[in-house]
């Protein structure tokens, strides 16, 4: 008889029967695969399997700390890892999940894990919820050799450069279009149709061009905080042209419109509910490089982030990034860049206590090389 209580140790290499048959007795088993992924479930537990490799397009080893899951995913496979957790009740009573990464040799086993995000949505033509992606935390992190075993790195690709950099203080519109044209892939050059052109409004250059910009490359509109698409432009009151907001609608960034768009590079003014406006400290053509950098870290599909970092380890970071040359960016949280090919890092005085935020984000998990040498506890780290 099977002892489904025990687990194997990390890492050990089995079988397929070996592996299932932690999930429970044969009899109560059943096996659903949804892309890369299988996942056994029995009266005794949950075995997922995921293909090693490294891919955002598939369920895979991401870290050493997770492992994610791409969906759609069975009903059954929701039910267990999102709904039955909680109808159960207690931690003590919930059904382990182990998790394997498949090899040419065999099943690798990693430990057990827990589900720390999901998502689910209801698509049409299903009757419930179904689960669209689940990042499951391992109990016992991988070292770096084992990662590297169950999760070999893709090559490189020609990581976005820094030419942008040396136009900062010179030529800023230079700088915006080639940081986002490096930074974003491309779409095909398909112009805003009249009925989403912008309203009878006189905007900036720097703005026009912003937008000319994002007509190819979407995303740098923002993924945490937003500025407006061109059409979603409106005017206050007190005639200020809201230009964007932050993700929960805490504050909002703003120009002074001038009756016919003369006044080149405006101030940007930033205000929190219920509060009196306060100038940026870079005028609209270096808030718009700071937003897009802001922007590219907060939403890149690779993220380093350090836990309550002091100032030390905040210098210690960013040894070798360069710095790029401009005032910080948001009153609210005073922040400023530090930038390598593929890497936009930035650091946030969160308190004005010596208390620092660090959030990192590239394009490419070699991007992130850099990073590990900082003597920091990692809340995630996807090198």
């Amino acid at each position: 008889m099977v002892d489904h209580s025990s687990a194997m140790p990390p890492m050990s290499l089995l079988n397929d029967m070996q592996a299932f048959a932690l999930s429970g007795d044969a009899a109560t088993r059943d096996s659903y695969t949804f892309g890369s992924a299988t996942a056994v479930i029995g009266n005794a537990g949950t075995v997922i399997t995921v293909e090693a490799g490294d891919a955002l397009d598939r369920s895979s080893v991401w870290n050493a700390e997770e492992v994610r899951l791409l969906g759609p995913a069975p009903t059954p496979v929701r039910k267990r890892l999102v709904d039955q957790p909680w109808e159960r009740g207690t931690t003590d009573a919930r059904l382990p999940v182990h998790l394997m990464v498949r090899l040419p040799e065999g099943l690798v086993y990693l430990g057990t894990g827990t589900v720390a995000q999901a998502g689910t949505e209801l698509r049409p033509g299903h009757a419930e919820h179904v689960l669209t992606d689940c990042v499951l935390r391992l109990d016992t992190p991988l070292s770096r050799p084992d990662l590297d075993r169950v999760r070999p790195l893709l090559p490189s690709p020609g990581l976005p450069g820094l030419e942008w950099l040396s136009h900062v203080n010179g030529n800023r519109a230079t700088a915006l279009e080639q940081f986002i044209t490096g930074w974003y892939p491309t779409l095909s050059e398909a112009p805003e149709p009249p009925s989403v052109q912008p309203p009878a409004l006189d905007l900036p250059e720097g703005l026009r061009h912003f937008y000319h910009l994002t007509q190819r490359h979407p995303s740098s509109l923002g993924v945490q905080n937003r500025i407006f698409p061109a059409s979603e432009l409106r005017t206050d009151p007190n005639g200020m042209l809201i230009l964007g907001e932050e993700n929960q609608g805490g504050f909002v960034w703003s120009l002074q419109r001038t009756p016919d768009g003369s006044e080149s590079d405006p101030t940007v003014w930033f205000r929190g509910y219920d509060e009196p406006p306060v100038a940026e400290q870079e005028p609209l053509s270096g808030f718009l490089l700071q937003f897009a950098l802001f922007e590219a870290a907060m939403g890149a599909d690779y993220l380093a982030l350090p836990h309550e970092p002091t100032a030390r380890q905040a210098e210690r970071l960013i040894e070798g990034l360069h710095p790029v040359p401009l005032r910080p960016f948001c009153p609210w949280y005073p922040t400023r860049f530090y930038v390598a090919p593929g890497l936009v890092l930035h650091v946030s005085d969160t308190a004005g206590d010596g208390s620092f935020s660090v959030w990192a984000g590239a394009t490419h998990r070699s991007a992130l090389a850099p990073l590990p040498d900082a003597a920091v506890d990692w809340i995630q780290f996807d090198g």
